[in-house]
């Protein structure tokens, strides 16, 4: 990310980052703090390299806790503040957050900022035939709208279409083992960027 009073362009890094923020980050009402949480020290440290950051990385705990469970990078920029609201974020965007500026070239590494964030990864033996392994894809989100927004740029971009159902108070985008096999090598194109490496072990054997 470009130092303070800079414009913000586009880069892979960014495009990562911006992916863990529309799920684990939040953006403050004063205009000027962005906050990401996450209980993978890995995942935090990863926000923190994307955006070439020194910020000092704290612990918190969440609802009733007591116990900081929870890493927490807070940094305050205007201009990115505003970058970020620009492509479509916003605060307390879970339930509100329609659709995002991404740029071509960046959608499937904002994916994977997405997936290690907000989304799962499921891989279990197939009970009928033995030698075959179910593979499942999926993305969670508050907004309907923001998932269908999500899915429409994944079938102009890879053509594949997936479902969306409803879930336990979030919509879930599904795709499975056919689409994901074609997903997969999008999101994972680029090795020089980081992931999450719990998730990416789980299909690095179909890659």
């Amino acid at each position: 990310m470009k130092p303070k009073g800079r414009a913000v362009i586009w880069s892979p890094e960014i495009a990562y980052a911006v992916g863990l923020i529309t799920t684990d980050g939040n953006l403050s009402p004063d205009g000027r703090h962005i906050s990401f949480t996450s209980k993978d020290e890995e995942q935090i440290n990863n926000f923190k390299a994307c955006l070439g950051l020194t910020n000092k990385i704290g612990k918190k705990a969440r609802g009733g806790d007591k116990e900081k469970k929870y890493y927490v990078l807070q940094l305050g920029n205007v201009i990115f503040y505003r970058w970020l609201l620009e492509i479509g974020l916003m605060p307390n965007k879970s339930k509100i957050i329609k659709s995002l500026k991404i740029p071509n070239e960046y959608f499937f590494i904002f994916l994977r900022g997405y997936l290690d964030g907000d989304g799962n990864i499921l891989k279990y033996q197939d009970k009928v035939f033995q030698n075959s392994q179910r593979l499942y894809l999926r993305f969670y989100c508050a907004s309907l709208e923001y998932l269908e927004w999500m899915q429409e740029n994944i079938i102009k971009l890879a053509n594949v279409r997936g479902k969306i159902k409803k879930g336990n108070r979030v919509y879930i985008l599904i795709y499975a083992k056919k689409e994901s096999l074609i997903l997969l090598p999008l999101i994972y194109s680029n090795k020089n960027i980081p992931y999450l490496t719990r998730k990416y072990n789980l299909i690095e054997s179909f890659l």
